[in-house]
């Protein structure tokens, strides 16, 4: 099975794939005159000013969702991986990843609010709904849909669930270890994974309202707490920042571990961790309810800062200053050996370790403890994004109990996850992450030659702030956005009220 997996990562991960992430985030870059830097004050504001509805939920709620899904394994064990395999430049990568990435994440966020729908009194959207409504290609739409389902049901949540048994045991102990079916098991991992499975049943079950009310609290207290933990050990070596800053950027051209496996490893954690062009983030960014599509789109790249530049610097910054790391050459090489060989790169350790060797004591609790919620807030996501792909499918083959199989699949899933190895765990999830990015930044880039859906919007949405509106709207008929049915049909009610209230002022004259 692992062969067979890094064989299918081999295909998709090839260096075209790395330059599309790339190429894709430059191209919207230049093309919104780089939005996530213009527009980066309006991102804030509008991330404290949205209201949730019966219908949606609040901008800051879907923010908090799709951080669930950006803020995950991938900033802990991600970003270990990433230096553990291509060495300190990687980190670079991740930056400049990014970077171009939020350019890319207000796109495909943009097209979700544009071609959302109201379904079972929630609304939905996501590349599954934009890819039929605005690439008019339905077999693309199911392909996408399909991929997202194994992707983020069977494959990602594992992953997860993964780090966070490794993180246990290695704060606590393995405790007995059980002879199983699935082989020899740590106590600590069953247990871990038993009450993972049995809270995730109680939220996910309890339908979106539930997963953003949680997510929108959990989210931000653990990144906040994780964020000052890297704060206290960077300040007791601050001497040492200006030498790790520099490295990075020496190692990020001349990398270590062989030519490009810096850019490689920082593009593809960079894409794991960040989500941009994943397609992950606009299913929870069709979720909110706004005056404008354009305002989810500005909140959602702002949350590509938070991930990356915030929580996965400050896991680099600990990992390099304190040196817990080591870096894979061929083989059984090592171009940098630090600490043991036998700690694995693919795993929480390098930062439990790091924490560990400036605060005795608090590293190992404190990343099982984050890793817990942090990864645990990422499945919860990767439900939804299922859910959603699901709820797309029924719309044209409506399958009894589908939704409901796929629940117990990927509370399967993520208990198996939790008690296996970690690079398997690792390679299937680089899987299904790369297939929906060759998915999506292909599927954004055709529809941007098609009809440039979401540069209008980032278009009409300037205009009326420039003209100091005091509410915002949005008419895609006036923009020569076709097949925007929700908001077409709004604009239509709208103008029903508008008539009826004219009618009305004739009658009182």
């Amino acid at each position: 099975m692992q062969t067979f997996v890094d064989f299918m990562n081999g295909i998709i991960w090839s260096p075209a794939l790395i330059y599309l992430c790339l190429g894709a985030g430059l191209f919207y870059s230049i093309l919104t005159r780089f939005v996530q830097v213009r527009m980066f004050r309006e991102m804030w504001n509008l991330l404290l000013s949205g209201k949730s509805s019966e219908h949606g939920i609040s901008s800051f709620q879907a923010l908090a969702v799709s951080l669930s899904g950006r803020v995950g394994t991938g900033n802990i064990a991600g970003v270990a991986a990433a230096i553990g395999f291509g060495g300190p430049g990687a980190v670079f990568w991740m930056w400049v990843v990014a970077f171009f990435g939020a350019a890319t994440a207000y796109a495909e966020s943009t097209l979700a609010q544009i071609y959302k729908e109201e379904h079972e009194g929630q609304y939905r959207g996501g590349p599954a709904y934009y890819f039929e409504k605005a690439m008019g290609q339905k077999w693309f739409a199911w392909i996408f849909a399909i991929a997202t389902i194994l992707a983020c049901g069977v494959f990602l949540p594992g992953v997860q669930a993964n780090s966070i048994g490794n993180a246990v045991e290695q704060a606590f102990g393995s405790g007995q270890m059980i002879e199983t079916s699935m082989g020899t098991l740590s106590m600590a991992k069953i247990m871990t994974g038993t009450v993972v499975v049995l809270i995730l049943g109680f939220i996910i079950f309890g339908g979106v309202k539930r997963i953003a009310n949680f997510t929108q609290i959990v989210v931000p207290f653990m990144a906040l707490a994780y964020i000052i933990i890297a704060a206290v050990i960077v300040l007791l070596n601050i001497d040492m920042l200006p030498g790790i800053i520099s490295m990075i950027l020496e190692d990020a051209f001349t990398p270590m571990a062989g030519l490009g496996a810096a850019i490689g490893w920082g593009v593809k954690r960079g894409v794991y961790s960040n989500e941009a062009g994943q397609g992950t983030g606009p299913h929870a960014a069709a979720a909110a309810e706004v005056e404008h599509p354009a305002q989810q789109g500005l909140v959602q790249a702002f949350s590509v800062y938070i991930d990356t530049l915030f929580v996965c610097s400050a896991t680099a910054f600990m990992i390099l200053i304190t040196g817990a790391y080591n870096v894979h050459g061929a083989g059984d090489a090592f171009l940098v050996q630090n600490i043991s060989a036998d700690v694995a790169a693919n795993g929480p350790m390098f930062t439990q370790m790091a924490i560990e060797s400036v605060l005795p004591g608090v590293g190992n609790p404190f990343i099982a403890f984050a890793l817990f919620f942090f990864s645990f807030t990422t499945i919860l996501a990767y439900y939804y994004i299922a859910e959603t792909n699901v709820a797309y499918l029924k719309r044209s083959m409506d399958i009894p109990g589908l939704t409901g199989l796929l629940k117990l699949v990927l509370m399967a899933a993520t208990f198996y996850g939790a008690v296996k190895t970690a690079n398997l765990a690792w390679a299937m999830g680089d899987v299904g992450v790369g297939l929906m990015a060759w998915l999506n930044i292909v599927g954004i880039l055709i529809i941007f030659f098609m009809s440039k859906p979401a540069l209008k919007a980032l278009k009409d949405y300037e205009a009326q702030r420039k003209a100091g509106v005091s509410k915002y709207e949005f008419n895609p008929a006036k923009l020569g956005i076709k097949n925007a049915t929700f908001w077409e049909k709004r604009c239509g009610v709208k103008a029903e009220v508008d008539q009826t209230e004219d009618e009305k002022d004739k009658v009182n004259v």
